[in-house]
């Protein structure tokens, strides 16, 4: 079950990603025109459901299938790969809710690149570490009993780091701001109730 879960929350962020929701959590901007291999393109519909600006912190929403998600997004403020430059497609972090499944805050990356089958990745955030799953190119909290602990961790933090390996090797390292999380969670709290 966790890891149909998982499944579908990396298919659900690619959809929304891919849908346009490119975006800090404190820029509250509208999604622009999604990226694909550096080639600007309208963004598309995702089932009727093209994600919308729900408040002036970053959170948005989107009604894919009929089903209301809501979620924030950000892309990282630094990133290192070694050995140095490889390529990959943007990275993104971010905390959705999806109440037809009772998934509230759930913290997932796209880290952009297929990741180390079987590895962990690790989520560095206000003095703690903690170790995450990951599949495909997605990272989740590998304890989901910790998940609270670590959205709390981050509506009080500055950054929050990511440190994954490439199926090739290549070790990266994304540093994402939180500024503005804590609102945009409050919105997403609002308009994705439990």
């Amino acid at each position: 079950m966790v890891i149909c879960r998982r499944i579908l929350a990396a298919s659900l962020a690619c959809v929304l990603v891919c849908a346009g929701a490119d975006l800090a959590w404190a820029q509250g901007t509208p999604p622009p025109k999604a990226v694909t291999r550096g080639v600007a393109a309208p963004a598309p519909v995702v089932a009727g459901a093209e994600p919308t600006l729900i408040g002036q912190f970053g959170a948005y929403s989107a009604t894919p299938n009929g089903r209301r998600v809501c979620f924030a997004l950000a892309k990282p403020t630094t990133s290192k790969t070694n050995p140095p430059n490889r390529p990959r497609d943007p990275a993104y972090a971010f905390v959705a809710t999806r109440p037809a499944e009772k998934v509230f805050n759930e913290v997932s990356v796209m880290i952009g690149y297929a990741l180390k089958p079987g590895s962990e990745s690790t989520l560095e955030v206000g003095g703690g570490s903690y170790a995450m799953y990951t599949q495909g190119d997605g990272i989740w909290i590998k304890n989901a009993a910790e998940e609270e602990r670590l959205v709390d961790a981050m509506r009080r933090s500055a950054d929050v780091t990511i440190k994954a390996v490439s199926a090739k090797g290549t070790e990266t390292v994304d540093v994402f701001s939180l500024k503005g999380l804590s609102q945009a969670l409050d919105r997403i709290g609002t308009d994705c109730r439990r």
